[in-house]
C-alpha cells in the first residue's frame, strides 16, 4: 500500500472541488480498496463521499426511476419500486457478488468498477488498460472469460457489472455533477469501448461525480428479468448474461429491450434482436429466430469461442422466460 491522504466531503460541491484537484471518490470501496492493495491503483488522495445526500430511490415526474449513486446494491434490489417497475434491475443486483459486498457497494461504484481481467490485476503482466502501450497479455494468454464483442487490438477485457447490463437494456442515463454543472449521459455513451485508449473507461470529465442513475419511463405493463450463466452459483462473474424487458399488449410485442453481459468490453445492447421482436407475437420460433443474431460481430479468442453459441442460447432462454411469463 502506498501513502495517500484522506478527506471526507461535507457536500457535493466540496466533493466536486476535491475531485477537480485530482482526488479519487470512494464510498463503499469494494473495488478501489482491492486495487490499491494490489498496487494497480495508486491514488494520492481519496475523497470519502459516503455522507452525501445521494442515497434515495425516487419515481420521476414522467414515471421513470431515479436511483441515487450512494444507494447500496442491497437497498436498490430490495426497494419496492425497483422490484415492481424493473425486476430486471433487482435480479441483476441479487445475482451480483456476495451479500456482504452488496451491503457495502453502491450503485455509482458498481457501474464504475474496473475489469476483473487477471492480467489487469497482475502488475507483472502486460496490460494496456493499466499501462498504456505495454501490450495485452490476454490476447495470447488464458482468455476463457474475456470479451468477444467490442474488443480491440489493445484490450479484450469484459466489463464486470451485472446491473450495468440491466441499465443498458433499459436505456438508463447517468446523472453527473461537475465543475461545469450538471449533465446526463446515456449509459451506452458513459461506458467506453477500449479502442486505442483502453485506460479511459468512462466518459467522465475531471472532477465529475455520479449523482444518480435514471431509468426512463417505459410502456406498461413491462415484463423483465435477468439471466446469468456462470461456472458456479455463488460469487462468480458472468460467462454470459441477458437482460430482457418486453412490453406485450394485445398478444403482440410492442417494445423490446435486450442487452448482454459477460461477452462485451461494455454492457452489450442487442438492437438487432430487439428489432426482430417488435411487432411479432411471442412464440418458440420467434425466440430462436431473434436470438440467432445475438453474437453478430463477435471476434472470439482461442479459449472463449464457446461464448458465441452460449450467448445465443442465453438470450433465447431469457426471451422465453420473460415472454412466456404471465
Amino acid at each position: 500500500m502506498y501513502p495517500f491522504s484522506f478527506t471526507k466531503a461535507p457536500s457535493t460541491r466540496a466533493a466536486v472541488e476535491a475531485g477537480r484537484r485530482g482526488g479519487r471518490y470512494i464510498a463503499g470501496g469494494t473495488t478501489l480498496v482491492d486495487l490499491m492493495r494490489e498496487t494497480v491503483e495508486r491514488p494520492d488522495t481519496l475523497v470519502d463521499i459516503s455522507a452525501l445526500p445521494l442515497d434515495e430511490v425516487t419515481v420521476t415526474e414522467r414515471g421513470g426511476l431515479r436511483i441515487g449513486a450512494l444507494v447500496t446494491m442491497s437497498e436498490a434490489a430490495a426497494h419496492r419500486k425497483v422490484r415492481t417497475l424493473y425486476p430486471v434491475v433487482s435480479q441483476a443486483l441479487e445475482l451480483s457478488a456476495s451479500a456482504q459486498l452488496r451491503n457495502m457497494a453502491t450503485i455509482g461504484g458498481n457501474i464504475m468498477q474496473r475489469t476483473r481481467c487477471t492480467y489487469f490485476r497482475d502488475v507483472t503482466a502486460t496490460c494496456n488498460k493499466r499501462e498504456p502501450g505495454s501490450g495485452c497479455a490476454a490476447r495470447e494468454g488464458v482468455n476463457r472469460s474475456h470479451a468477444i464483442l467490442g474488443t480491440s487490438d489493445d484490450c479484450v477485457a469484459t466489463h464486470p457489472s451485472d446491473v450495468a447490463v440491466a441499465f443498458a437494456a433499459l436505456e438508463a442515463q447517468v446523472q453527473l455533477l461537475g465543475p461545469d454543472g450538471e449533465r446526463a449521459v446515456p449509459i451506452a455513451d458513459f461506458l467506453l469501448r477500449p479502442g486505442t485508449t483502453p485506460q479511459r473507461e468512462q466518459a467522465l470529465k475531471r472532477g465529475e461525480l455520479i449523482t444518480a442513475v435514471e431509468i426512463p419511463a417505459h410502456p406498461r405493463p413491462l415484463k423483465s428479468g435477468y439471466l446469468k450463466v456462470r461456472d458456479r452459483q455463488s460469487y462468480e462473474f458472468a460467462l454470459t448474461s441477458a437482460a430482457v424487458a418486453l412490453h406485450i399488449r394485445g398478444g403482440m410485442i410492442r417494445e423490446a429491450l435486450v442487452a448482454a453481459g459477460g461477452v462485451g468490453t461494455v454492457p452489450w445492447k442487442l438492437p438487432t434482436v430487439e428489432r426482430a421482436l417488435i411487432g411479432e407475437r411471442p412464440s418458440e420460433r420467434l425466440w430462436a429466430r431473434a436470438s440467432a443474431s445475438a453474437a453478430d460481430g463477435a471476434q472470439p479468442l482461442e479459449h472463449n469461442r464457446f461464448k458465441v453459441e452460449l450467448l445465443k442460447r442465453t438470450v433465447e432462454r431469457q426471451l422465453r422466460i420473460v415472454g412466456d411469463s404471465r
